[in-house]
């Protein structure tokens, strides 16, 4: 929670017509403490607070929510921890396909790429078709020409291979050779990994993003919720999201624009909006996950429906909060009415 200098703070630059900067985090739901380290754990939190420090570094600077969102989620992607840029998952074919999505909310701009191979940092890109291209999303090998043509040095795909990301696809390969089915496969699968970040900027702007290897042993080229626009990242004037868990569940429903039009036309809180998609529609459907949740007016909520999530949020006060599992304790701060 705020505390009272920064409550102050919050209350004199409203008074002004400014915002108090805002930035909040999730590195992925479906963590398991049974499979963490002492070193893992270690390792992501301090890849959490890096992320919200670089984050909001922006924001101290004046920079837009967009300039935070990109900023954050790039320590991310650079981190082998996480199922995003260099620590994604494989598919069945024993490749990294990365998918990420960006969005201004207060232009209702976006921009997405889905199953490139070869490009580091795909939040990167995503924010290139945004700004760059008079279109929304672009796919594979036409996505990297592009990101050729805008300056982008490609890398080669074994940058994004690790040890770690590698044993999970021989089980998952193992398993389908005993058969287990997909569905009860895919149900076992709890650790996620996606990677996502909000931020409000210092004249109330939100803006958010969601950055993805997708899901261990997927085929056919396999798209998830997260570079979808509506699905795992949404922002406009009033709400921002960016959502983690099982993609095609979250495609189903419009995840987060749901989340968004519960709060703006059904008057819910963000707590009351996130509980109702993530934690009530999304399960019942037989899905699971989780999201981070930001409203205009500061508001914040941070639902998943698994053992953990990491999570994090910095703001007036300059300090990063972060947490893993549901256990652990993290005061939101409280926004200004």
């Amino acid at each position: 929670m705020f505390d009272a200098v920064a409550d102050v703070q919050d209350g004199e630059l409203a008074l002004r017509g400014e915002h108090a900067p805002l930035l909040l985090i999730h590195g992925g739901a479906g963590v398991e403490r049974a499979s963490m380290t002492p070193q893992m754990e270690a390792g992501a939190r301090a890849a959490l607070e890096l992320s919200l420090r670089k984050g909001y570094a922006e924001l101290e600077a004046g920079k837009t929510a967009t300039d935070a969102v990109a900023s954050a989620i790039t320590v991310l992607e650079d981190d082998p921890l996480f199922n995003a840029g260099k620590g994604a998952v494989f598919t069945h074919d024993g490749k990294n396909e990365l998918d990420a999505s960006i969005m201004d909310g207060s232009t209702l701009a976006a921009g997405a790429v889905a199953g490139v191979h070869r490009v580091r940092n795909p939040i990167l890109l995503a924010r290139a078709v945004m700004e760059h291209s008079p279109h929304v999303m672009m796919v594979g090998d036409g996505a990297e020409t592009f990101a050729t043509e805008q300056g982008f040095k490609l890398v080669d795909p074994s940058y994004f291979r690790t040890d770690r990301r590698w044993q999970e696809l021989q089980k998952a390969l193992k398993d389908d050779a005993a058969g287990v089915p997909l569905t009860e496969r895919l149900m076992a699968l709890k650790h996620f990994g996606t990677v996502g970040a909000l931020a409000r900027d210092s004249e109330g702007r939100l803006a958010a993003g969601t950055s993805t290897g997708g899901m261990t042993d997927k085929r056919y080229g396999r798209v998830g919720d997260s570079p979808i626009i509506g699905a795992g990242t949404y922002a406009d004037a009033a709400c921002a999201v960016s959502g983690t868990g099982w993609g095609e569940f979250y495609i189903r429903v419009s995840a987060a624009r749901e989340i968004c039009m519960r709060m703006t036309e059904l008057n819910e809180s963000a707590e009351q909006a996130g509980k109702a998609v993530i934690n009530d529609e999304i399960p019942q459907m037989g899905g699971d996950g989780g999201a981070i949740v930001l409203g205009a007016d500061g508001s914040i909520s941070m639902p998943f429906n698994t053992e953990g999530m990491y999570r994090g949020w910095i703001g007036a006060d300059g300090v990063p909060h972060v947490a893993i599992y549901s256990s652990d304790v993290l005061d939101l701060p409280q926004p200004m009415h």
